[in-house]
């Protein structure tokens, strides 16, 4: 029998309303390892397991023991989508329990200017989005491209990646993933 460490791991996170940034700060593990566990990129030791359940907190025979219920529901209405971003990027998930699930449904905002930061993402899993609305500037690997309303991407993401808003208006994306990464 496999138990998925990450998938436990990141519906416990987003229950207790954690980002994963602010789980690496309770506990002194980088949020990049958090996101590999949660991917299931990684498995952590039992101490590291530990010391990242302490920070939210729960102990291991609680994290082994929990089972969470499969998501049934198969509709949203606007005001139920969950926010998991924070500041000047909105993520609103669709669906609060992830857990067993294969795949994430966001609708993501960047503000003007806003970014996903200078390091560049990389975790494992793919995933792609379309342009609502406004202008995003991609950058995979070393190429760089701005999509406006109607483009898209996709791509492989263990491939360095970052997301920018430019111009002067909001950019609005429907993007998914696989695995479930945040």
């Amino acid at each position: 029998m496999s138990i998925d460490i990450g998938g436990r791991l990141r519906h416990l996170r987003i229950a207790h309303k954690l980002s994963q940034r602010e789980l690496a700060k309770r506990t002194g593990v980088p949020n990049s390892t958090i996101s590999l566990i949660e991917s299931n990129a990684s498995n952590p030791s039992v101490g590291a397991l530990k010391r990242i359940l302490d920070g939210i907190p729960i102990g291991l025979a609680e994290f082994f023991a929990f089972e969470p219920d499969r998501p049934r529901k198969a509709f949203y209405a606007a005001e139920e989508l969950v926010e998991i971003g924070k500041g000047a990027i909105s993520f609103r998930q669709v669906g609060e329990n992830l857990f067993g699930r294969s795949l994430q449904i966001l609708k993501e905002c960047y503000q003007p200017g806003a970014d996903t930061g200078k390091i560049p993402l990389v975790h494992e899993g793919e995933e792609g989005g379309i342009v609502l609305s406004g202008r995003l500037e991609v950058t995979v690997d070393d190429e760089r491209r701005i999509l406006g309303p109607g483009d898209a991407y996709y791509f492989e993401s263990r491939r360095p990646h970052r997301f920018r808003c430019v111009g002067p208006v909001p950019c609005e994306v429907i993007s998914a993933c696989t695995p479930p990464t945040f």
